[in-house]
Order: structure tokens, then sequence, then C-alpha cells
């Protein structure tokens, strides 16, 4: 018996049961029949990051930023770069801290960018700071 992470869509947010052999498989969402994995990070809302922190079993990098930040329009690029090299293992999602008040507030973001890895809905890293796509990848790959 294979083991399976659950996996929220990124179009619909059901969560989706795929077994861990085929993930890189190029999965598809049983209700909204998507691709679960596009190479791209997400632009979510607050209802949605709660969701794709709390159901997804891959670990979550979240990019809080704000369209007038200038280092974080400079690594925009570089994540989603990076985005492309770490799914279907990681789910990606990008914060905007302007629209998204509270998560900020939450999450006590004082300086964007910030990069965070949530696991099991708890936060278990944070990196302030634009980084590069490669930094972003082995920052990452150590969690």
């Amino acid at each position: 018996m294979s083991k399976s992470q659950h996996i929220v869509c990124p179009h619909c947010y059901a969560v989706n049961r795929i077994p861990t052999t085929r993930l890189a498989d190029n999965p598809s969402c049983g209700k909204c029949h998507k691709t679960l994995f596009s190479g791209e990070p997400i632009d979510l809302n607050a209802t949605g990051f709660q969701k794709h922190v709390s159901r997804n079993d891959i670990p979550v990098v979240v990019d809080f930023w704000a369209p007038w930040c200038g280092p974080c329009k400079m690594m925009g690029p570089a994540f989603q770069q990076a985005s492309s090299g770490l799914e279907p293992h990681y789910r990606l999602i990008k914060i905007n801290t302007e629209n998204e008040q509270t998560i900020a507030e939450q999450f006590n973001i004082r300086s964007i960018p910030t990069l965070a890895i949530f696991k099991n809905g708890k936060e278990v890293a944070r990196q302030p700071g634009a980084m590069g796509a490669a930094d972003i990848v082995s920052w990452v790959k150590q969690f």
C-alpha cells in the first residue's frame, strides 16, 4: 500500500488524495479536473491561505510581499523560478500583505519580503529579505 498525500487544488481548493509516488505525474483535481501543480506560485487570499497551510501534506512556502516593495518586485521572478524547481514536493504561494493585513499581523510580518515555511499547519522556518532562486531552493530544502 503506497502512502498518499493530501494536496489542495490551487483552483477550487478541493482536497485531493494523491499517492506520493504519483505527485510528479502531473495529477489533476478530482473536483475541477485542473492540474494541481503548474510550476508557478499561487496568489492567495486569507481563505485560500488557511486552506493550503492547514490541509496540504506537503510543506507550503509563503512569500509575504507588497506591490510597492522594490525588493519584493526584484525577488518575484526568483520565487517563480524556484517554484518550478520545488513543485510538486512543496507548494509555493504568495500573500500580498497590503490586501491580507490580518494574515501579516497574525504571523507578525515586520519586513517584506519575508519567506516562511509551513508544515502541518505550523510555521517551521522564516527568512526575511530578498533571495535569488538558487538560494530560495537551497533554503527551502533544508527543512
